[in-house]
């Protein structure tokens, strides 16, 4: 029973459902259709809003990398900063104390000589001592000497003899050129005797030249002063033989020297020897009497340089005529260099000891560059340097064993802004 009740509901479930699907469709209401569209409007919110949070995270994602990518060139440049080393430097100096100098000399007096005797005897009488000062002529001493007057006496009578020897034979020979003429005598002894009136007048030439060596002989009995000066020695005294020279060495007797103007001789190292133009100003000083100041003038140089001490021998003249300076003292002279020599001065810690020889480092184009210089003075904490450096070079100081040309550095700024130096005959802009 059971069974068959089945398959009829079966039957009648087809026949309905057969039905349902012939059936023409209702027109949805209003309502129906209002309800079938909000799922759709839901739909289109949810796809903006995913598009936005999509475009959100892409510009969160392209915010990252840019701020990621700039981090990188930021540090990039850091590093590459950090890796130029930061140098001080300074600018020569053109106002040198270098462009003095100062040398050692001794002064010397302008004319000194010594005083010898050109006759032989004693000496009778001397008239001034050491220090002493004299004028041209005066008389310093006489010397005895009769040997000489008593051969002046001699050749005065072998002179007389000669002169009337010279008559006799001037009469003897007019004679016989008158004889000749009247044939009275013969050519030969007239020109005999004519000869023998030659020869006569020679001799009493030569005795008259024999009289007159004795008088100069004698007239050196006296010892005159040869210029003006001061005796500066007396080797002799009353009684004392005095040789000329003739079998011995000669004494000397005084000895002079005029000190009214003083010569002081100055050996010049060779590198300065350019300051050595005559007529250049020099500064005296000496320790005898400090405070005082001397002025002199360069008035002549040897033109040659010593080839054992490399120096060029100078001579300052100086006017002294009151006496105040006085030969054999020591003296310091100082000279100028001429306008034409330029050089700066750096400080010592700016030097570069290479096997390339002296260097400096210069600042260029913001890039390091080493310049070879040449020292001339050392003034213990700055140095001279003569060539290759302009005041307005910027010089590295303290610079590292490292550095080599083309390396760049940047320039450390200092709390007391020091102004760079005006190139020379013009303005920087």
């Amino acid at each position: 029973m059971t069974t068959d009740e089945t398959p009829a509901m079966s039957t009648n479930e087809t026949h309905a459902t057969a039905a349902e699907t012939t059936r023409i469709p209702d027109v949805p209401s209003a309502d129906t259709a209002q309800g079938e569209g909000r799922p759709q409007r839901g739909l289109g919110r949810m796809a903006f809003l995913l598009l936005a949070a999509a475009i959100a995270l892409g510009i969160v994602i392209y915010a990252g990398i840019r701020t990621r990518t700039a981090a990188e060139a930021t540090l990039t440049r850091a590093t590459a900063q950090a890796a130029i080393p930061t140098v001080d430097v300074v600018y020569p100096k053109a106002d040198a104390p270098a462009q003095e100098i100062v040398l050692p000399g001794t002064t010397q007096a302008f004319t000194d000589a010594p005083i010898y005797a050109r006759t032989s005897g004693y000496l009778k009488r001397w008239y001034f001592d050491i220090g002493s000062h004299v004028k041209q002529g005066q008389l310093l001493a006489e010397i005895d000497s009769p040997e000489v007057d008593q051969q002046l006496d001699q050749a005065r009578a072998d002179l007389k003899t000669a002169q009337a020897n010279l008559a006799t034979a001037k009469i003897t020979a007019d004679r016989w050129q008158s004889l000749l003429k009247t044939n009275s005598v013969s050519q030969q002894e007239t020109d005999q005797n004519v000869g023998n009136y030659r020869a006569m007048q020679a001799t009493v030439d030569s005795n008259v030249a024999n009289v007159r060596r004795l008088e100069q002989l004698q007239s050196f009995e006296k010892v005159y002063a040869p210029f003006d000066g001061v005796i500066t020695a007396r080797n002799t005294d009353i009684g004392a033989l005095i040789n000329a020279g003739a079998n011995a060495p000669s004494q000397e007797l005084f000895h002079m020297a005029a000190i009214d103007k003083l010569r002081i001789y100055v050996a010049m190292p060779e590198v300065y020897a350019r300051a050595a133009q005559p007529g250049a100003t020099a500064t005296l000083r000496l320790d005898a009497l400090p405070g005082e100041v001397f002025h002199g003038t360069l008035v002549r140089n040897a033109n040659s340089i010593d080839l054992a001490a490399r120096t060029l021998l100078t001579e300052i003249d100086v006017d002294n005529s009151d006496g105040r300076l006085m030969p054999g003292a020591y003296v310091r002279a100082q000279l100028t260099l001429p306008d034409q020599v330029r050089s700066v001065t750096v400080p010592a810690n700016t030097l570069i000891f290479q096997s390339k020889g002296l260097q400096v480092g210069v600042v260029r184009n913001g890039q390091a560059e080493l310049v070879p210089i040449t020292i001339g003075r050392d003034y213990g904490d700055t140095v001279e340097v003569v060539s290759r450096l302009q005041p307005t070079d910027q010089v590295i100081a303290n610079p590292s064993d490292s550095l080599i040309t083309g390396t760049p550095v940047r320039i450390k700024a200092l709390p007391n802004k020091q102004s760079k130096p005006q190139p020379a005959g013009g303005s920087t802009p």
